[in-house]
């Protein structure tokens, strides 16, 4: 499995691909694209690489997360999961762009929720999938258990947490989620957070002074 990571936006948020090395299917983690200079750089790589994009995963509604859900299902059509309990940020993902003074294209409606109690298959590798609200009412962690590897949005970070004063969100309802979805997991999984570098849980429990 490969990872490729792109910084997009004036929230320099993390957008992630991955793919499999062997049939190329890939996922768009979190498109953050923005302008159409960044458009373009996620639709080259896809290009130059051959993938082929099969779905598309918000972990939550917050804008910088989903500025490039248009652009993405558009061009590649993926089967797009998101949280239900998120959509009242979809909807007002266009307002709240607006009072930043940007623009953005309107978020298709996802095809799917998340389902902590249903895996989803993708090359022959299974994805777990980590309900983690307190950053928002609705986000979830994706997990690749045999890789070792999570995506954390904004829930878990290089020694820091997701913040908790936007709407939806609850301090001991994020402390609780990171405690008993992520701690949990193998110390050295690989974590890839929405914004800033990547890390590994076993570093987070010795090192994130929000856990200390």
């Amino acid at each position: 499995m490969k990872i490729q990571k792109f910084i997009f936006s004036p929230f320099q948020e993390n957008t992630y691909i991955v793919w499999d090395e062997d049939t190329k299917d890939a996922i768009i983690i979190d498109p953050g694209c923005l302008s159409k200079s960044e458009e373009s750089e996620l639709l080259n790589f896809i290009k130059i690489n051959s993938l082929e994009v099969k779905y598309l995963f918000n972990t939550h509604g917050h804008l910088d997360h989903i500025f490039g859900n248009a652009f993405v299902k558009s061009t590649f059509n993926p089967i797009h999961f998101a949280p239900q309990k998120d959509l009242p940020l979809f909807e007002k993902a266009q307002e709240q762009a607006e009072s930043f003074g940007l623009t953005m294209k309107k978020s298709p409606t996802p095809d799917f929720f998340f389902d902590e109690s249903k895996n989803i298959k993708f090359a022959n590798r299974e994805i777990k999938l980590l309900f983690t609200p307190g950053h928002t009412p609705g986000e979830f962690c994706i997990y690749f258990p045999n890789e070792k590897t999570c995506f954390t949005g904004d829930v878990l970070f290089n020694q820091s947490i997701g913040r908790t004063d936007l709407w939806g969100g609850n301090y001991e309802t994020l402390m609780h989620s990171i405690k008993s979805k992520l701690l949990v997991l193998p110390n050295e999984t690989t974590i890839y957070a929405g914004h800033g570098e990547k890390s590994t849980i076993y570093y987070e429990k010795l090192n994130n002074p929000f856990l200390n």
